[in-house]
């Protein structure tokens, strides 16, 4: 009688020792790929903060494509522009103020070597620097100048290859978005929810009950 009695127990906790390990197991993948989510979620979101300042800046000169160029163009004026004016006008619509000359542009932020070149990095052309664009990806540049005003031009060809000088990173470091934009960023993201596993969470909370009531 003794003997089946300790039988019964002896076996009872081995089944307890095995779920115990099955749910060690299952709590500790659940922590690494929740934290793994987090870290992925929040590398992202910073990524996507980053280029929609650029994307947004980009766009915003889009829409004065072919207004005409003016030397010495008045700084917030929409009707015309020359090409620091044109800049300082789409990064301060995206809540990025510059400085009015291109020489002066030239030394804000932080220098960008060409082949790192990024949508929405500044670009100066000329020694002494007189002339800026905005860099949009894919080896073009948007800027203003002569006849055409606000055009789109290839970077690495012909006149603005030869005479391309130096390059400026302006956009935030931190990759937060302008103010009213609404993307979501680093301080606003929230660990991946552990329901994202639910499949697991019932696997787990079963094994509990089940436990919880052996004999």
């Amino acid at each position: 009688m003794n003997t089946t009695h300790d039988t019964r127990r002896f076996r009872n906790l081995s089944i307890v020792v095995s779920l115990g390990v099955v749910l060690l197991t299952g709590a500790t993948g659940l922590i690494g790929s929740s934290s793994t989510a987090y870290a992925a979620t929040s590398t992202s979101a910073s990524d996507s903060a980053s280029t929609s300042v650029a994307d947004q800046v980009i766009a915003t000169g889009l829409k004065y494509q072919g207004v005409r160029y003016e030397y010495g163009a008045e700084s917030g004026d929409s009707s015309s522009f020359d090409c620091s004016s044109f800049t300082q006008f789409i990064f301060e619509q995206n809540g990025i103020t510059l400085p009015r000359s291109s020489k002066d542009q030239s030394t804000t932020g932080t220098f960008v070597p060409r082949n790192e070149l990024q949508p929405g990095d500044l670009v100066f052309f000329y020694s002494p620097i007189h002339h800026v664009a905005v860099y949009m990806g894919n080896g073009k540049i948007l800027h203003t100048y002569g006849e055409d005003g606000v055009t789109i031009t290839a970077l690495d060809t012909g006149w603005w290859d030869s005479h391309y000088t130096t390059a400026r990173r302006v956009l935030p470091a931190n990759g937060q978005a302008v103010s009213d934009s609404g993307s979501a960023t680093p301080d606003t993201i929230s660990p991946a929810s552990p329901s994202a596993d639910s499949s697991q969470d019932q696997t787990i909370g079963d094994a509990w009950d089940w436990l919880n009531n052996i004999k």
